[in-house]
C-alpha cells in the first residue's frame, strides 16, 4: 500500500509508542449531523460486532458542529487508556481524527463512510461497515504517512489557488440550489472556465529558491488519486518514501481548460504537456503582496496565513490496519 512505510522496525529502534493490547479500548467519534438514520443503523451494526467480540468500546457525544472537539476528546481518552480512536464517519471526520491522534500520538482506527473514502480505499479497507468493523478487531497499528500544511494534516491532498476556489464555489451553489451531483459538476465547470488568476508566488522547494506563476498548486499523497487522474508511475512510487506528490497548473485558454478535465475524466491527465507533475518533499509558498490565502485540505476550504509550508510530517500517523491477506486492493 503506497501510504504505509516500510521502516517499522527503525522506527521502534528510534523509541516509538509500543503497539496498543489487544483488548484495548475503541473510543468511537460518529458524526450524525447528517444521514441520522442511516447513522444509527451503522451504530448499531458496530455495536453488535463489538459485543460480540467482547470488545471494550464507548461512543464519544459529538455536539452539533463540533466533531474537532468530540476527535480531541476521544484521543485524549485514547492516550490516557491506552486505546485507539476510532473515526467512523467521513472525509471531514475522519480527518479531525487524525489530527487529534497524531497530537497525541494515539492509534486511529477507521469505519469510512464518506463519499470518496480515498484513504480507506488507498490502505486496503473496506467501505461496509461490518466488514470495517471486523478488520478493526484483527489490527495492528502500522505507521502511514501523511501531509502537514501549515501544521494541519492532510491525508489525501492540500492545494491553493484554482481547487480551493472551485469547493468554495460549489458549496454556495449548493446551499443554494441543493445538492445534487449535477449541481454540483456544473457549478465546477463554470468556476474553471472563469478562472483567470495567475498565482505569483515566491517558493522554496526542497532546498530550490524559485519564483513560480501558476494557477494552481495541488499536492497529493493517496495513490488512488493519482493512478484515477493518470499521473505518471514514476511520481506514484515515491509515495511513502519521505515525498508526495505535486502538480503545477498554469492559466489556459478555456478550450485547454475542457480538454484538460476530459483527460482527468478519463485517467490520461499525466499525459498532459501543461500540467508539470513531479515528487517533493517540501514546498513554500509566499506573496509579495498578500498576508493570506485560501487553502483546501481533504475538500475543506480555510483561510491560511502566509508563508504556507506543505510538507511530509516528520512523525507518521498510526492507523489500525489489518493483516496484509486481509487487506483489499485499492480501487
Amino acid at each position: 500500500m503506497s501510504a504505509v512505510l516500510s521502516n517499522a522496525s527503525e522506527e521502534k529502534a528510534a523509541g516509538a509508542p509500543e503497539a496498543p493490547r489487544a483488548d484495548a479500548e475503541f473510543f468511537i467519534v460518529m458524526n450524525r449531523a447528517s444521514g441520522a438514520s442511516e447513522k444509527d443503523e451503522v451504530r448499531q451494526a458496530v455495536e453488535e460486532e463489538l459485543t460480540r467480540a467482547g470488545r471494550r468500546y464507548r461512543f464519544v457525544p459529538v455536539q452539533p458542529g463540533d466533531v474537532v472537539q468530540a476527535c480531541q476528546e476521544a484521543a485524549r481518552l485514547a492516550r490516557e487508556h491506552g486505546g485507539v480512536v476510532v473515526a467512523s464517519g467521513g472525509d471531514g471526520t475522519i480527518n479531525a481524527a487524525a489530527q487529534a491522534a497524531l497530537a497525541q500520538d494515539c492509534p486511529l482506527g477507521l469505519i469510512a463512510q464518506g463519499t470518496f473514502n480515498l484513504f480507506a480505499r488507498d490502505l486496503g479497507l473496506s467501505l461496509e461497515p461490518v466488514a470495517a468493523t471486523r478488520m478493526l478487531l484483527r489490527a495492528r497499528p502500522e505507521p502511514v504517512q501523511v501531509g502537514l500544511v501549515n501544521e494541519r494534516i492532510f491525508l489525501v491532498n492540500a492545494s491553493l489557488g484554482l481547487y480551493p476556489k472551485l469547493l468554495s464555489d460549489r458549496e454556495e451553489v449548493k446551499e443554494k440550489l441543493g445538492r445534487r451531483r449535477w449541481i454540483a459538476m456544473l457549478s465546477a465547470l463554470k468556476s474553471l472556465l472563469e478562472w483567470r488568476l495567475q498565482l505569483v508566488l515566491d517558493t522554496e522547494m526542497d532546498g530550490e529558491l524559485a519564483k513560480l506563476r501558476t494557477a494552481s498548486v495541488f499536492l497529493c499523497n493517496n495513490r488512488v488519486q493519482l493512478q484515477r487522474l493518470g499521473i505518471q508511475e514514476y511520481v506514484v512510487e515515491q509515495l511513502a518514501q519521505g515525498r508526495m506528490a505535486c502538480m503545477l497548473l498554469p492559466t489556459m485558454p478555456w478550450w485547454a481548460k475542457l480538454r484538460m478535465v476530459l483527460a482527468a475524466a478519463l485517467g490520461n491527465l499525466g499525459d498532459e504537456r501543461r500540467l508539470q507533475s513531479f515528487p517533493m518533499r517540501s514546498l513554500t509558498v509566499a506573496a509579495r503582496h498578500a498576508r493570506r490565502i485560501k487553502v483546501a485540505t481533504d475538500g475543506e476550504v480555510q483561510w491560511m496565513s502566509l508563508p504556507v509550508r506543505f510538507t511530509v510530517s516528520p512523525r507518521p500517523l498510526r492507523v489500525m490496519l489489518p493483516p496484509p491477506e486481509e487487506r483489499l486492493a485499492p480501487e
